[in-house]
């Protein structure tokens, strides 16, 4: 059964940076397809970033690329998110995501001043 463990979540200022783990276990990672989803308050969740695990493609929300990068380390089944100059809108529930249907606990990401 695969497990997913976020890490890296906290408060930041505007203009800082975070790094965000996901951690997977259970299966093999080396071939998953894998992203970042977040979820501000009364809003949907919504797709941040993914990471093609057969390709090492990447795609990312209109609203985050140049900011975002998503990265894996598949000798340690590790999949990061690093966000930079982030932007008080970047505040919101980061999910960990293996396709189709596999999520982490989520880690809060709070940007203010």
């Amino acid at each position: 059964q695969v497990r997913l463990v976020e890490s890296g979540g906290g408060l930041v200022q505007p203009g800082g940076s975070l790094r965000l783990s996901c951690a997977h276990s259970g299966s093999d990672f080396r071939f998953a397809d894998m992203g970042w989803w977040r979820q501000e308050p009364g809003k949907q969740r919504e797709l941040v970033a993914s990471d093609i695990g057969s390709t090492n493609s990447t795609n990312y929300a209109d609203s985050v690329k140049g900011r975002f990068t998503i990265s894996r380390d598949n000798a340690k089944s590790t999949v990061f998110l690093q966000m930079n100059s982030l932007k008080p809108e970047d505040t919101g529930v980061y999910y960990c995501y293996r396709y189709p249907n596999q999520w982490g606990q989520g880690t809060q990401v709070t940007v203010s001043s």
